[in-house]
């Protein structure tokens, strides 16, 4: 019997044990703080400060307010004052629209983000008027104020500029009728950059002529004698219409330099919106349809002839017109002056503008229009004899 329970004993320690593995088993549990909560769906929360640029998706557009998706915890709300800025245009903005929005509080006592659209807005706005542009479509703008150059107009709440080239025969020198009134023009020119926004009226109503003037321009060559009517002042110039026979005209620019053979400061002093006047063409541009004219050029350069007539040293009367650090200029007739050097006025000696004077011609250079004076002698010099 010992015998058999020492092998029974024996056959039990050959009995391996085999061991199962235990699993740990992790229990789920909901987040209980939002920093838990991003990191457990790895969400990233935006921080925001006031005044910072985001960019968003239009997810709700209501009567009251613009709701936002800027990708923060909650949505972005356009309400009350910038909402009022963003209403002209709204219908522009849809559901769906990606914006650009500054942030005007990251969070109001309500909780909220507030935004402001008024840069989206703008943005929407000046790529309508590009797209315009290239399209060729109309617009309807509200006339504000007129002055010399032209009107300047409000269109989608964007202020732009009408020259007074840019309109029909029916509207020259009448612009201010245009004023608080409504009327329809295409966009010619938009610079964002520079804040510039051209339009013509006179693309719309003279459309018709408009399309000839290509072919019209090719009649027209330099030397040519046209009239026309004066359709627009600028400081730097008169723009004149021209015409060439009925219902067919071109435009055409005199540059200041080209309105008299007097020097001119204001063009305006010279011509008023309207004026009938005769012309000169001195250049073509067939890539604008656009002329070159000149109104001095009817008549003969006086500077030719002043050789002759102001031989040196005769005495002549003219008017002070200009006083300058280096002398002062004397006016002898249109288009003629002639320059007193600093060095020939005597000390006590004083001018004033518009002072009649006698005075000597020293030199006169034709080629460059130039005229050089001295005083007449009042009384004898000491030690003239």
């Amino acid at each position: 019997m010992p015998e058999a329970k020492s092998k029974v004993k024996s056959k039990k320690l050959k009995v391996k044990k085999i061991k199962t593995p235990v699993k740990k088993v992790v229990s789920k549990r909901e987040p209980r703080t939002m920093e838990e909560l991003l990191k457990q769906t790895g969400y990233e929360l935006k921080g925001l400060k006031k005044g910072q640029l985001v960019e968003g998706v239009v997810t709700d557009v209501t009567k009251k307010m613009i709701l936002i998706d800027i990708g923060a915890k909650t949505e972005g709300v356009v309400i009350e004052k910038e909402y009022e800025a963003a209403r002209e245009m709204l219908q522009d903005i849809k559901t769906g629209d990606k914006v650009q929005a500054y942030v005007g509080s990251p969070e109001n006592e309500r909780g909220q983000i507030l935004l402001s659209l008024r840069q989206a807005v703008m943005n929407k706005r000046w790529e309508l008027f590009e797209e315009l542009l290239k399209s060729g479509e109309t617009i309807e703008v509200h006339g504000l104020e007129v002055n010399k150059g032209g009107i300047i107009v409000k269109a989608r709440g964007v202020r732009g500029f009408v020259p007074s080239s840019q309109f029909g025969r029916e509207y020259l020198g009448r612009l201010n009728e245009l004023q608080n009134k409504s009327f329809i023009v295409k966009v010619i020119e938009v610079d964002r950059e520079k804040n510039r926004l051209i339009f013509s009226e006179k693309a719309v109503s003279e459309k018709a002529a408009l399309a000839h003037q290509a072919e019209a321009i090719k009649t027209v060559k330099a030397g040519d004698m046209l009239e026309g009517i004066v359709s627009g002042i600028m400081p730097f110039g008169v723009f004149v219409r021209a015409s060439l026979k009925k219902d067919l005209f071109l435009e055409g620019l005199v540059h200041i330099s080209e309105i008299s053979w007097e020097k001119v400061e204001n063009p305006g002093t010279h011509f008023k919106t309207g004026d009938k006047i005769k012309v000169k063409v001195i250049g073509v541009d067939n890539k604008t349809s656009r002329l070159n004219l000149s109104v001095k050029q009817l008549s003969d350069d006086p500077w030719k002839k002043m050789a002759d007539k102001y031989p040196e040293g005769s005495k002549v009367t003219g008017k002070i017109t200009k006083l300058a650090a280096f002398g002062a200029f004397v006016n002898l007739e249109p288009g003629v002056d002639g320059l007193i050097h600093i060095s020939k006025i005597p000390s006590d000696k004083e001018f004033k503008p518009g002072q009649k004077i006698d005075c000597f011609v020293e030199n006169v250079d034709a080629a460059h229009r130039r005229m050089s004076l001295s005083l007449a002698l009042m009384k004898k010099p000491v030690g003239y004899k």
